[in-house]
């Protein structure tokens, strides 16, 4: 159920996404194109695309799929790395994201139909999109890795060091995760559980969770963590921890959903930015004390 008394909190993370991301690929569009042009050509095309297909099929608004093309953007000039090669950088994870969301979405959708709780008919909206992608935005950023980079715990890694992007594909991880596990769980469980009481829920309600639903998550993030290591030449380490960071992120999702969500403190798009956050700081978390 939407309590519009609480949008002032998904227009708060519009605010704090979208002008970042937009201005990030404005200067990073502009500096490459001076020094290498078809870096900037392929992350803005297949941004693009990506886009315009997102809005053909149906799986968010035009106003979404703006939004989308800038965070796209911004994640790919941001993990771009020589020799360069487009599907070598943030796209991939960023395309199973998409995938996973769209098929699990789609599976059994006259049910959640009849539950009342199916994905709006126009697709996702900008809030929606900024809420599950940004926090891997504002992670994989320039800003950020820098002042990652001078952290004690991080400081031998060094700003274009692979490693400090564990932080980018927890988040991506996990809005995976939350998306299938939610999506699949309220078809393949008619009896989920309130993750803090443990007591039988109806399907679809927040903070409630199954084993299948749950797997599902798992699966999603472990996949995410495979491909986006792999785009981003980590090393297994990189996968494991962004695995981590996701399904702690799936799990904090559902305690706030449980918790705040319900007492109406908090919109399901704050739940989405804080949770994909949460799963960034626990993978960074382990990384520093591990490194």
């Amino acid at each position: 159920m939407t309590d519009n008394s609480l949008d002032w909190e998904s227009k708060l993370i519009l605010v704090a996404v979208l002008p970042a991301a937009a201005v990030d690929v404005l200067f990073k569009t502009q500096w490459w194109t001076a020094q290498q042009l078809p870096v900037a050509l392929w992350t803005i095309g297949l941004s693009l695309l990506l886009a315009v297909l997102t809005r053909l099929a149906g799986a968010a608004t035009s106003t979404a799929a703006i939004s989308g093309l800038f965070l796209t953007a911004s994640l790919m000039f941001s993990t771009a790395r020589f020799p360069y090669q487009p599907w070598l950088t943030a796209l991939i994870p960023l395309l199973a994201v998409s995938i996973l969301a769209a098929v699990s979405t789609r599976i059994g959708r006259s049910r959640k139909l009849r539950l009342g709780t199916a994905e709006r008919h126009d697709g996702r909206s900008a809030a929606q999109i900024a809420a599950n992608l940004g926090a891997a935005m504002l992670f994989a950023s320039e800003f950020a890795r820098s002042w990652l980079a001078d952290l004690r715990p991080f400081a031998h890694l060094g700003v274009e060091q692979t490693p400090l992007f564990i932080a980018a594909l927890a988040a991506l991880a996990e809005a995976a995760a939350d998306t299938v596990s939610s999506e699949l769980g309220q078809l393949f469980s008619a009896n989920p559980r309130m993750i803090t009481t443990l007591r039988k829920a109806a399907p679809g309600t927040d903070g409630a969770i199954s084993l299948p639903g749950t797997l599902a998550g798992i699966a999603a993030a472990i996949l995410v963590s495979l491909v986006g290591t792999w785009a981003l030449g980590g090393t297994p380490r990189m996968a494991v921890l962004a695995t981590a960071g996701g399904v702690f992120g799936l799990l904090f999702d559902s305690l706030l959903g449980a918790t705040f969500e319900r007492k109406g403190w908090l919109n399901n798009d704050a739940v989405n930015f804080l949770s994909t956050i949460s799963a960034g700081v626990f993978a960074l978390a382990v990384l520093g004390f591990f490194h």
